[in-house]
């Protein structure tokens, strides 16, 4: 899964990339977290038969349109093997597609009994990227609208399956129009939700400090240097200080 994930590229970059409509003014963000306010990218009418991509503001943690209630658990991520069948998910997939920015992801690595070792994970070029999103309006009785999304999710790389079984999908640039399109068919769609290149992205041990949701700084993305990489933790333990590293996002 995707529990959280980083903004940290300047708005004016980030406008220039994704090339939405909107001037937005939005601080970096290193920890955000389920249920907090994201930026996600949409595909809107404009009135004289063409479209526009638009910024658009809402909670991550989706809730269907449908629902009468607010669900109990939050429902953050999408897995791509049934976007398309899940009744909390396939509306949003069928009509509501989202693009969501994004310089690097957390993911944390079970390590037997003992605490799990958080990793950033970010493009080995540093440059921001798109996730697979679904996002939907949900109209409560008696209150105002919500907007809200969740991350869809695929079997993790060669790269990241060390770290984690899952990862996002993350669009190809080439993709995000197809992905936006409103009259896509299914199979297209589907075809997008693959797990990322196994060069494009890197795993960073960072500290356990990205943990706790108050903690929003540069230093959460830090290489924590008293860990190992997850590749170091398929080689034997040779040496003494051997047994400081980590084991094994």
């Amino acid at each position: 899964m995707c529990g959280r994930f980083s903004i940290t590229t300047p708005p004016d970059a980030m406008r220039d990339l994704f090339a939405w409509l909107d001037e937005p003014d939005f601080p970096p963000r290193y920890n955000i977290a389920p249920s907090q306010p994201v930026p996600i990218v949409i595909r809107e009418q404009d009135g004289q038969g063409g479209s526009r991509r638009r910024f658009l503001l809402v909670r991550w943690g989706l809730v269907p349109s449908w629902t009468k209630e607010m669900p109990q658990s939050i429902l953050i991520n999408a897995r791509a093997e049934t976007i398309a069948e899940k009744p909390s998910f396939r509306g949003a997939f069928r009509h509501h597609r989202a693009l969501m920015p994004a310089d690097g992801f957390y993911e944390w690595k079970s390590q037997g009994a003992g605490p799990k070792q958080p990793f950033f994970i970010r493009r080995r070029d540093r440059k921001p990227f798109a996730m697979a999103a679904v996002w939907d309006i949900w109209m409560p009785a008696g209150g105002s609208e919500l907007d809200s999304c969740a991350i869809v999710t695929t079997e993790a790389n060669e790269t990241l399956k060390a770290v984690h079984h899952r990862m996002p999908v993350i669009l190809d640039e080439k993709d995000w129009d197809l992905w936006l399109d409103p009259g896509a068919t299914e199979k297209e769609l589907l075809a997008l939700l693959r797990p990322a290149p196994d060069d494009l992205m890197e795993a960073i041990p960072v500290s356990t400090r990205i943990n706790r949701v108050a903690n929003d700084d540069p230093s959460l993305q830090e290489r924590a240097l008293a860990e190992a990489e997850p590749e170091r933790a398929r080689a034997p333990k040779k040496r003494a200080e051997d047994t400081r590293q980590m084991g094994l996002f």
